[in-house]
């Protein structure tokens, strides 16, 4: 469901409403709620995040956030996954992690949800992929499919049980198979 402000908000005016539960998306001048996360598409996230980052965070590589508000390009969008270079996580002068996260992540995961409009969905991939985003996984857990997103290649449908999932080249020690993720939710 999209939601029209009374009066239309700017990037700016959006960002300083409270935050909603589920988290809202400025999208081009439109709030859109995103769907309360159940039970499967918490699953997946969940582990998802945790597997990536057992892998890459020990390294100083990268690091996985969940549900991580991203603004740039004019929008404000809330990647179920986001995933950062570790030389890329905004800071504060302290050393510790930025609460605002003013850039596109290095890799974006998607998790879509029943009801859920995939076309938005895409959209914000495309356009994270449109600022610097390497590549970007769509999830259909309905469908059991992985549909990735690369900047300058055509999208792939990953959906054969066994096959390897690509990952950006930072991630390169990360393996993952569709099976394996569709297998966190029979745990």
């Amino acid at each position: 469901m999209v939601q029209t402000p009374a009066k239309p908000l700017n990037l700016e005016e959006f960002l300083k409403l409270p935050e909603t539960k589920p988290a809202s998306e400025y999208i081009h001048g439109v709030i859109i709620p995103k769907p309360m996360p159940q039970g499967v598409h918490s699953a997946i996230q969940t582990e998802l995040a945790s597997a990536i980052n057992g892998v890459i965070k020990p390294k100083k590589i990268a690091r996985a956030f969940t549900e991580l508000r991203c603004t740039f390009g004019g929008c404000s969008t809330v990647p179920d996954i986001s995933i950062f270079l570790w030389e890329r996580i905004p800071r504060q002068e302290n050393g510790a992690v930025a609460n605002v996260f003013a850039i596109a992540p290095d890799w974006t995961v998607a998790i879509l949800s029943p009801g859920q409009n995939q076309t938005q969905v895409i959209k914000n991939i495309l356009h994270c992929l449109k600022h610097g985003t390497q590549m970007g996984w769509l999830i259909d857990p309905e469908e059991q499919s992985i549909f990735v997103y690369f900047p300058d290649q055509p999208t792939t449908v990953y959906d054969t049980p066994g096959e390897p999932l690509p990952v950006p080249a930072f991630a390169q020690d990360f393996h993952l198979t569709l099976d394996a993720l569709l297998n966190w939710l029979m745990e």
